[in-house]
C-alpha cells in the first residue's frame, strides 16, 4: 500500500536542518522529495563521521534531480527573511502553483527578525537554558538541534493543513513559521502563568524542577533510574518500593510543595535507599506493583539495545558514504484499514474527538482547533482533565479547576462536553459521536478505552473512516506498553539526559515535562498524514510512543553512538562544531548572555575583554550590540520573562482574552501564519461541560428533554464530582 502522502511532490530549497527535517517527514510518509541544493554538513551533530551519518538520516529517501515540468505541491526553504522572499519567488516560477513554506529563525517581522540564529541561541531565548544548571550558575546551553527539529515538525503540521485545503480547491499560497515561536511550545505555559501571578523562574539545580518532588534521577546500584512520584498514591508507592513506607506517613512531606521545600533533606534519605537496589527490578516492581511513573535512564548504547525498542522497530538502518548505522524511525506506526473513501474537504470540515488530558494530547488537538477543525473535548465529571490542577476538586469560588492557566492555554478554540464513560449510555453516546468524526485523540493508559468498549477496533466498526491515535508513553505494544509516565519520565527514558550538561553531572533533565509538548506535535503530524491519505488507506490506527518522539530530538546522539561506536561527549555549553558556544554573566541579578560563534573569524570580532565587557551591560544590551556586529548572541531568558519579550510582544505572540471565572488572561498564538495571518482565536478554553447542550443537539440531534434526562442521571454535567 502506498504511503499516505504518495501523491505529493516537495521541493526542498535550502540546506538548514529545519527545512531538511520538515522535508524528511514528508519523505517518510511517502511523498516525493527533491533537493535543489547541495547542503553543507560542517556544523551538524558532533562533527566528523557523526555529522555525515546525521546528514544521511536527514536526507534519506530524497532525490537530487528536478525533472523539467514536474508539478510541485510545496516548496520548503529558510532561514532568514531574505530566504523567505526567495522561497516565495521560486514557488511562483514552478509548475503546479506550489505553496511556499518558509522556516525562519524569528519570523519576518519584529526586533529579532534579522538576528543570527542557532539552536543554542534558541535554547537561551525560549526559557530552557536559564533553568538548566547548578543553582549558582552558569546556565548551560543544551546540545543538539532540538529547536530546528521541533520547527520542522511544526511546519509539517501547518503544511499538511494547507495541502488538505489545496486538495479541496482552497488553501493558502504561503506559510511562514518562526522556529523561535515553534520551540516556545516547551515554555508556552510560562507566559500565561506569569500573567496570572506565578513566581519568577529560578534555577534550582541539576534535576530540580519546581514545584514537584521527587521528579528527578537517582543512582541505583547498577545504573540510573528516573522517578516522578507526584500524587499521594505515587509517593506512598515509591516509599514502599524502596523500603521506607513510614516516610510516606510523615506530614512534613505530605504534598509535592512540602517535598520540594525539603528536597535536599529528602535527597539524603532517598538516594541511599535507591542506591541499594538494582535499576531493572526496581523499574518493573515500581511500575507493575506500585504504579509509580518510573523510567530507565539509558546511555545511547543502551537505548539502541533495549528490548522494548527493538521489538517496536524504533530504529531504522541507514547506509551513508561510510559504514552503516541506525537512527530513529518515525515515533509512531500507521496501521491503515485499506478501505479507502473519497477525499475529504479542507480542515475546517474535520471533526476531532479529543479524549486526552494534560499537555500532550490537548496540544495536538489545539493544532487542529487553530487550523479550523471542530474539536470536541470529552471529559467526565468524575474524571476531569488533570491539567485543570492537582488540587482540582478543592472547593472554592470560582472552582479551582476552572482557573488553571496551563489548561486555558492549551485548550483554546475547542468545545467541551462531559460524558460518564463508566456508564453504558455514556459509551453509547461517544460511539454516536464517533460515527461522523474524522479523528479521535487519546492519551489514557494503554488498554483503558478498550476495556470500556471504546478501543480502535470497537470504533472502526462504527466508523471505518475514523483515524484513532493512542499516545502511550511507551507505545501500545511491547514489554513496557503499560508503564505509567509523565513528561519527565519520557525524557528520562529517551536517554537525552546523557547528552546534555557538564561531564561530571549525573544524567540531567532539561525540563519538568519535556516529553509532553513534543508528543503533542508528533501526534498532530501523524494524524494529519493519516487524514490526508485516507482516500486510499481508509481509517488508520496510530500507535504513538511519547518516548520515541524524543528519539527524534536525540537523533544526533543516537546516530553518533551507532555510527562511531562511542558515546557522544558531554561538554557543557560548548559544541564540537563551533569555535565558541558559552554563557557569560551580565549586569543584573542572575543575568546572562549566550554566544554561539561558528568559526575563528567570528571570534575575532569580539571585544578584547569579553567577560568584563558583558558585565557592564544588561543581557538585552549586550545581545543587541553583538548582533549589530554580526555575531550570534542572545539573552538567556527566564521562562516567566517571556511574557514581556520585546520580539514576542511586537509579533503579537501573546494574546489577551476573556474567559468565565478568570476574566482577562493570556494565551500563546500559533507559531505559523498563512498568507500573512495567524490562525484565528475563536473562543477561550471551555469550562467543564460548557457545550453539552449545544453539541448534543447539533451533532446528535438530541432534544432538550433528552439532554435534561442525561443531566438528571449524571451522564453529563458541568461540575466536578
Amino acid at each position: 500500500m502506498p504511503g499516505p502522502l504518495s501523491d505529493i511532490t516537495i521541493l526542498e530549497a535550502s540546506g538548514d536542518i529545519a527545512t531538511r527535517y520538515c522535508a524528511k517527514l514528508f519523505a517518510e510518509h511517502g511523498a516525493r522529495v527533491i533537493q535543489t541544493h547541495s547542503p553543507t554538513n560542517t556544523h551538524l551533530a558532533y562533527g566528523g563521521p557523526s555529522a555525515a551519518a546525521y546528514a544521511t538520516w536527514l536526507d534519506h529517501g530524497k532525490e537530487r534531480t528536478l525533472p523539467p515540468g514536474l508539478p510541485i505541491d510545496l516548496v520548503i526553504g529558510g532561514q532568514t527573511p531574505a530566504d523567505a522572499a526567495q522561497t516565495e519567488t521560486l514557488a511562483a516560477t514552478l509548475p503546479g502553483a506550489p505553496i511556499a513554506l518558509s522556516l525562519t529563525w524569528f519570523g519576518t517581522t519584529g526586533p529579532y527578525a534579522n538576528w543570527k540564529g542557532s539552536d543554542a541561541l534558541l535554547q537561551a531565548l525560549c526559557g530552557i537554558a536559564y533553568a538548566f544548571g547548578t543553582a549558582e550558575g552558569p546556565p548551560v546551553l543544551p546540545q543538539g538541534h532540538s529547536p530546528q527539529i521541533v520547527g520542522g515538525a511544526t511546519a509539517f503540521i501547518a503544511a499538511m493543513a494547507a495541502l488538505l485545503s489545496r486538495r479541496a480547491g482552497q488553501g493558502p499560497k504561503r506559510i511562514e513559521l518562526s522556529i523561535h515561536e515553534a520551540f516556545l511550545t516547551l515554555a508556552e505555559h510560562a507566559g500565561p502563568g506569569a500573567f496570572a501571578g506565578s513566581p519568577a523562574t529560578r534555577r534550582r539545580g541539576v534535576n530540580r524542577y519546581g514545584p514537584v518532588y521527587p521528579q528527578t534521577i537517582f543512582p541505583s546500584n547498577d545504573g540510573w533510574i528516573g522517578i516522578s512520584a507526584l500524587t499521594p498514591q505515587q509517593w506512598q508507592g515509591f516509599c514502599a518500593l524502596i523500603g521506607l513506607p513510614d516516610l510516606a506517613k510523615d506530614p512534613r512531606f505530605e504534598t509535592t510543595d512540602l517535598r520540594m521545600a525539603a528536597a535536599d533533606e529528602l535527597d539524603d534519605i532517598l538516594m541511599p535507599a535507591v542506591a541499594k537496589l538494582a535499576a531493572g527490578p526496581m523499574l518493573e516492581d515500581g511500575q507493575r506493583k506500585h504504579r509509580v511513573p518510573m523510567g530507565p535512564v539509558p546511555t545511547m548504547e543502551q537505548v539502541l539495545t533495549t528490548p522494548h525498542w527493538r521489538e517496536r522497530n524504533s530504529f531504522a538502518s541507514y547506509n551513508g558514504n561510510g559504514p552503516g548505522f541506525e537512527g530513529p524511525a518515525l515515533p509512531y506506526r500507521l496501521h491503515a484499514s485499506g478501505n479507502g473513501t473519497t477525499p475529504t474537504g479542507p480542515l475546517s470540515g474535520v471533526r476531532v474527538l479529543d479524549l486526552s488530558m494534560g499537555w500532550s494530547g490537548p496540544l495536538a488537538g489545539r493544532h487542529f482547533a487553530d487550523l479550523g477543525a471542530e474539536v470536541i473535548k470529552v471529559e467526565g465529571c468524575a474524571h476531569i482533565d488533570w491539567w485543570r490542577g492537582w488540587n482540582a476538586l478543592e472547593h472554592g469560588d470560582p472552582p479551582p479547576y476552572e482557573t488553571r492557566s496551563n489548561f486555558n492555554a492549551v485548550n483554546r478554540n475547542k468545545r467541551a462536553i462531559t460524558l460518564d464513560l463508566r456508564h453504558p449510555t455514556g459509551v453509547a453516546l461517544l460511539k454516536q459521536f464517533a460515527r461522523d468524526a474524522d479523528l479521535l485523540i487519546e492519551n489514557y493508559a494503554p488498554g483503558v478505552l478498550t476495556k470500556l468498549g471504546l478501543g480502535p477496533e470497537d470504533l472502526a466498526k462504527v466508523n471505518p473512516r475514523l483515524s484513532y491515535i493512542s499516545m502511550g508513553a511507551f507505545g501500545s505494544r511491547g514489554p513496557w506498553s503499560g508503564f505509567r509516565a509523565y513528561g519527565s519520565t519520557t525524557e528520562q527514558a529517551s536517554g537525552m539526559p546523557w547528552l546534555h550538561g557538564e561531564p561530571e553531572w549525573a544524567p540531567a533533565m532539561q525540563h519538568t515535562a519535556y516529553g509532553d509538548p513534543i508528543a503533542g506535535i508528533y501526534a498532530a503530524c501523524a494524524s494529519l498524514a493519516a487524514l490526508y491519505g485516507r482516500h486510499h488507506t481508509g481509517g488508520t490506527t496510530i500507535d504513538l510512543s511519547q518516548v520515541e518522539c524524543l528519539f527524534q530530538l536525540a537523533a544526533d546522539g543516537i546516530i553518533a553512538q551507532s555510527a562511531t561506536g562511542t558515546p557522544p561527549p558531554r561538554t557543557g555549553s560548548h559544541r564540537a562544531t563551533s569555535a565558541l558556544t558559552t554563557t557569560l554573566r551580565c549586569a543584573g541579578e542572575d543575568a546572562w548572555i549566550a554566544l554561539d560563534l561558528p568559526d575563528e573569524a567570528a571570534k575575532a570580532k569580539l571585544p578584547a575583554d569579553l567577560p568584563a565587557w558583558a558585565a557592564t551591560r544588561t543581557p538585552a544590551e549586550a545581545a543587541a550590540a553583538l548582533q549589530q556586529a554580526g555575531l550570534a548572541a542572545a539573552p538567556v531568558v527566564p521562562a516567566t520573562a517571556l511574557l514581556h519579550d520585546p520580539h514576542l510582544v511586537a509579533r503579537g505572540y501573546w494574546l489577551e482574552a476573556d474567559r468565565r471565572y478568570v476574566g482577562r488572561h493570556v494565551v500563546p498564538r500559533a507559531p505559523y501564519a498563512m498568507d500573512g495571518a495567524r490562525p484565528e482565536f475563536l473562543r477561550p478554553a471551555p469550562t467543564l461541560g460548557e457545550h453539552n447542550a449545544e453539541v448534543l443537539a447539533k451533532v446528535l440531534g438530541l432534544q432538550a428533554a433528552e439532554i435534561a434526562r442525561l443531566e438528571e442521571t449524571g451522564i453529563i454535567g458541568s461540575k466536578a464530582l
